[in-house]
């Protein structure tokens, strides 16, 4: 029997068909469109996100014959708002939307967002449902209105696909779940003041499973009653799909997120206030994902004039470690920085240049940077994996991979498949439908892991000096984000 699952990323869906052995036999992609109609702003439209799922599902399924089920994860946090009618109240409000800064500042500087923490273990972030409801009820207060139900984008497929409407415990997780008794908390709606949005809330569930409708059938190219199973969110199912499936395994997402992250036993809510900890079966996601992944590589290229990332890493491999004394702050994200720190007016600066410098220093430099971001996230999540396990696109990049390896003195792994996300939604399909014991047992069967890049002991003693540079000079610069914030209102009207 075959398999289908789908991972909607925020600029690419993808849909994946595994053959009987478990084996990608067939992969369908649709780019999607994020729209920014204001500064600040990132949305999506949600018909159209949905349109892109069905063709590629309904693209694989007719390469496939007697499919058991499908599985799906997606993007997490936002807001998918919709009425009544299950149809959307307006566009989606992505996880990466920054018009709600100023409260998270707000919560921040009070004490309100470290209280939080201690009982949903995660940090607030503009683009969390929080966030954005405070800035709807101030701005768009018409919208709540006439909403009757508040999804993620998994949640807002699934009940495409099956009429429920539910939340997967990974995307309920924050910023509203008491992580202790997995259920949402009067108390956190209370702290940030949103008491009145608890009817917006959808019943929490794990990993549920539902039968596909007849009208959304046709849409697929699939027989009505096929099981639908709703996997955690994107980061997580990429987590266990890289294998990462028992406590003390990390990962690393090289991503539109930079997301490292690792498997642990219990939330550790007494730690630091800082990422995001996810409920999964039988444990729990510390996870660190940053505002500015592989975007900054795209953006490094633009302004350099490359081609791609490939040309990028090239070019970086011909500069020396440390880039000449050159240290780029890869915080490039409107919405400032949300792992491992919070602050909505981190900014990006490129430190120590001069004219000795060329243009693969700078592309060193901007490789350095990201991936001294990976370590800092790593020692964030205080734990002591002896290997980190990566994927994303831009796990690609042989000259990346070298210097995550020397820079967090780790062997770093790949997966074997091409679409990870997608296979943590296959592992935790087999387990929600009674296939697998559990998802450590399918992930046994049918994780597969590349060579080992090994780390050179020699770059990273002096990698290692070079951290302890880079955290200085972020201190230091993070001393004028506010000034530079002002600058950009009197200049552009926004912080």
């Amino acid at each position: 029997m075959a398999i289908i699952c789908v991972d909607a990323g925020t600029t690419v869906i993808k849909a994946v068909g595994y053959d009987a052995a478990g084996a990608e036999a067939i992969v369908s992609r649709r780019e999607t469109v994020v729209s920014r109609p204001a500064p600040g702003h990132a949305e999506q439209d949600m018909d159209a996100v949905w349109d892109a799922v069905a063709a590629t599902v309904r693209e694989v399924a007719a390469e496939l014959d007697d499919v058991a089920f499908v599985a799906l994860t997606a993007q997490g946090d936002g807001c998918w708002l919709v009425g009544p009618d299950g149809a959307p109240t307006g566009p989606a409000i992505l996880w990466n939307d920054a018009r709600a800064a100023s409260a998270v500042a707000g919560w921040t500087r009070s004490g309100l967002a470290e209280a939080a923490f201690r009982l949903n273990g995660s940090s607030a972030a503009s683009g969390l449902p929080h966030a954005i409801l405070t800035w709807l009820r101030a701005n768009d207060p018409g919208r709540l209105d006439r909403s009757s139900a508040m999804l993620t984008c998994g949640g807002w497929i699934f009940a495409k696909m099956t009429g429920e409407l539910v939340a997967d415990e990974s995307d309920a997780s924050a910023p509203f779940m008491d992580l202790r008794s997995r259920a949402y908390s009067p108390e956190l709606l209370a702290m940030f003041g949103v008491e009145w949005a608890e009817r917006l809330l959808p019943p929490v569930r794990s990993c549920p499973v539902a039968e596909l409708t007849p009208g959304a059938a046709g849409a697929l190219g699939l027989p009505a009653g096929v099981p639908i199973v709703l996997a955690p969110y994107d980061i997580a199912a990429t987590a266990l799909g890289a294998g990462a499936v028992r406590p003390g395994q990390a990962c690393g997402i090289l991503g539109t997120t930079l997301c490292t992250e690792v498997l642990v036993e219990s939330p550790g809510l007494d730690g630091d206030p800082i990422g995001i900890t996810i409920a999964l079966p039988g444990g729990y996601l510390r996870a660190f994902p940053t505002f500015a992944g592989t975007e900054v590589v795209q953006w490094t290229c633009r302004l350099l004039g490359l081609s791609g990332p490939d040309e990028l890493g090239e070019l970086a491999g011909r500069a020396a470690p440390g880039a000449g004394g050159l240290t780029f702050l890869p915080y490039l994200s409107p919405a400032g920085e949300r792992a491992p720190f919070s602050d909505p007016l981190a900014r990006g600066s490129m430190l120590g240049l001069s004219f000795e410098h060329t243009r693969e220093d700078v592309a060193r430099a901007a490789f350095e940077g990201l991936t001294m971001v990976i370590k800092d996230c790593l020692a964030a999540t205080g734990a002591e994996p002896t290997e980190l396990r990566v994927c994303g696109g831009g796990s690609a990049s042989a000259t990346w991979l070298g210097l995550i390896a020397d820079i967090t003195g780790l062997p770093v792994r790949r997966s074997a498949d091409t679409e990870v996300g997608a296979r943590g939604a296959y592992l935790v399909g087999l387990a929600a439908t009674g296939a697998a014991p559990s998802v450590a047992a399918a992930a046994s069967e049918h994780v597969r892991l590349r060579d080992a890049v090994e780390p050179d002991p020699v770059r990273g003693s002096r990698y290692a000096e070079l951290f302890d540079d880079f955290l200085t000079l972020r201190g230091t610069s993070a001393g004028t984000w506010p000034l530079l914030a002002g600058m950009r209102e009197r200049t552009w009207g926004r912080t």
